[in-house]
């Protein structure tokens, strides 16, 4: 008998929600249905105005939970419709929701994902999983990277130690090593897609580099690689996480002391990324011979050159090796952690996110 979990991703790019539909009575799971809605120009500007503090934040922020969860209701309603599956017959929704601040070592720690779970649930009837990452905080955690879990459920392996790299909005990796008895690690490793997508936009209105093309062009500029790599971030032992909140255009702008060539900037922000991703593999997978790669930046040709060019000890591919398409991967990640929350069985990884214990995730909105 089917068990479909409906899965939701918006990540910290702000481009588009990612839907999934899960079928969990397969070994292995069945992608059944996917659908990508890029959000609409109003709603990505509402939401990234709430990244910055400017005042009225929490009218703002209320507004805005509303909004992205009917637009949330809207996407699963049209992700079923084009699946032929009926409401009913989905257990429940996991839906991540889009993170407007992180700030896991702020005392006391928080962080705030918005796409109000009663919304979603009263929409669309179906039971609602979200707010994941605040459970985890409570017992110390860095409520984040979530997707580890998922990660050794699907791709470890007893005969190689592996690392699936994500590249989204930031980076992180998730280290699964052969020895079943060793901990499943993982962590932000910083900047992934965030600042390509900034400067693009910024400079040429084109909402990603496609393939890399723009950055090809440019030049590394290597003074300007080595103060952007000095950020005590990238020297910061695990478990850590981070955001928009710590690398964003401001914080570019302030390594940028005389002018460079955008496309030179480009560049160099490419090679921060595939280097900041090699330099921690190497520190804390060296061991690893496999590279899974998923997100948006599994689709930039010119960035899997350069992992390549620094990783030349793994074999570098997608996930979809391994029957997954990358750009699904997290979110058929919240419909597996919704599922760990109905069963009541813990989400997290304490050796990824410093959690002082596994904790079931997420906050339960009831369908209709």
């Amino acid at each position: 008998m089917a068990e479909y979990f409906a899965g939701l991703m918006s990540g910290t790019s702000m481009d588009a929600l990612d839907a999934v539909l899960v079928d969990f009575s397969e070994t292995p799971l069945r992608l059944v249905a996917h659908l990508s809605r890029p959000l609409p120009t109003d709603l990505r500007q509402q939401l990234l105005s709430l990244t910055s503090v400017d005042g009225n934040e929490l009218e703002r922020m209320a507004q805005a939970d509303s909004h992205f969860g009917r637009f949330c209701a809207e996407t699963v309603r049209e992700l079923l419709a084009n699946s032929g599956i009926a409401h009913a017959q989905v257990a429940a929704i996991g839906s991540h929701g889009q993170t407007i601040r992180h700030a896991p070592n702020a005392s006391p720690p928080y962080t705030v994902q918005i796409g109000d779970g009663n919304t979603i649930a009263q929409d669309t009837g179906i039971t609602t999983v979200a707010d994941f990452r605040r459970r985890d905080m409570v017992v110390g955690g860095q409520g984040a990277p979530l997707v580890p879990a998922f990660h050794a459920a699907l791709y470890r392996s007893q005969h190689i130690e592996r690392v699936v790299l994500n590249i989204g909005g930031m980076a992180n990796i998730s280290i699964l090593p052969a020895d079943k008895e060793a901990p499943v690690s993982g962590f932000d490793t910083g900047p992934g897609n965030v600042l390509l997508d900034e400067w693009i936009q910024h400079h040429r209105k084109e909402p990603y580099d496609s393939d890399g093309s723009w950055a090809r062009s440019g030049a590394i500029n290597v003074p300007l690689l080595k103060s952007l790599l000095s950020d005590p971030y990238f020297s910061l032992p695990p478990p850590k996480s981070t955001g928009r909140e710590h690398f964003n255009l401001n914080w570019l702008q302030e390594h940028i002391l005389e002018p460079i060539p955008a496309e030179d900037v480009q560049a160099t922000l490419l090679e921060l990324t595939a280097l900041s991703i090699a330099q921690a593999v190497q520190t804390y997978a060296a061991e690893s011979s496999e590279l899974l790669i998923c997100g948006g930046g599994a689709y930039n040709g010119f960035l899997l050159e350069r992992l390549s060019h620094h990783l030349q000890q793994c074999r570098i591919h997608s996930t979809e090796e391994y029957g997954t398409e990358p750009r699904w991967v997290e979110a058929i990640a919240f419909a597996w952690l919704a599922r760990q929350t109905l069963h009541k069985l813990p989400g997290n990884l304490p050796s990824v996110t410093g959690a002082s214990e596994p904790v079931v995730l997420g906050a339960i909105y009831p369908g209709r």
